[in-house]
């Protein structure tokens, strides 16, 4: 790690489970020590190295015999919204955003409870409860933040995020499923992207982009991407 000193990091490993995002494959997932308080720039080197926050838990894929989860991130000085993308921002100028810590409230809770219950009934998540969400997205770290879109005094949408020195993070959003002619997800991508522009950052970390999961496919409208190349352990603009 950089920095004056060094800390010593275990990494343990998930016995093997179905997978989240493939049906029919098989996934193990390589964590670091929940119980280990890393600083920013500690947590900032290991999304360099293609790890990925969710609550206390920083993991990554190692999957025996599949490569398909790639870690992407956005070079946000060469982006350039494409049309949809300039329509998305025009249509959602209305849109407060307030900036706050990650803080479990009624009102976050009801949000996300009715986002879970519209667009992710099949997924892991469901049903939804206060405690998943305490423990998946309401962890103070000292460097992450709720971004709150609101419609007036509605509380519209969340972009949960992580600040780091030459970057954000987007870990997670939910916003009201009954809102669909703003494209929300896509949003609040656009508004990290341009935020982190703003303050004269380098990139906007998306996690995963997974080859034959279609949740996972709207990553990569948001060129130039830059992928981990575990091979190498370098980053490289990806070629499409």
């Amino acid at each position: 790690m950089d920095g004056q000193q060094s800390q010593r990091i275990n990494i343990y490993q998930t016995g093997e489970h179905p997978c989240s995002y493939l049906p029919g494959r098989i996934a193990v997932t390589q964590f670091i020590d929940p119980n280990l308080l890393l600083p920013m720039e500690a947590v900032e080197h290991l999304a360099e190295l293609g790890f990925r926050r969710s609550g206390d838990h920083i993991y990554t894929p190692s999957c025996p015999g599949c490569s398909s989860c790639v870690s992407v991130r956005v070079k946000v000085k060469d982006f350039k919204p494409n049309r949809t993308q300039r329509k998305v921002l025009n249509r959602n100028q209305d849109l407060r955003i307030e900036v706050a810590r990650p803080e479990l409230s009624l009102e976050v809770y009801r949000l996300y409870r009715q986002y879970i219950n519209h667009r992710h009934s099949d997924g892991d998540m469901y049903p939804p409860s206060a405690r998943q969400l305490k423990e998946f997205l309401c962890i103070d770290t000292g460097y992450s933040s709720f971004w709150k879109f609101y419609d007036g005094k509605k509380l519209l949408g969340i972009a949960v995020t992580d600040h780091f020195s030459k970057g954000l993070a987007s870990v997670y959003s939910f916003f009201c499923p009954y809102s669909g002619k703003r494209s929300l997800g896509v949003y609040f991508v656009l508004r990290q992207i341009l935020a982190a522009r703003e303050a004269g950052l380098d990139y906007l970390y998306l996690g995963y982009l997974i080859e034959g999961c279609r949740k996972m496919s709207y990553k990569s409208n948001f060129g130039p991407l830059e992928h981990l190349d575990h091979d190498t352990g370098t980053w490289k603009v990806n070629s499409n």
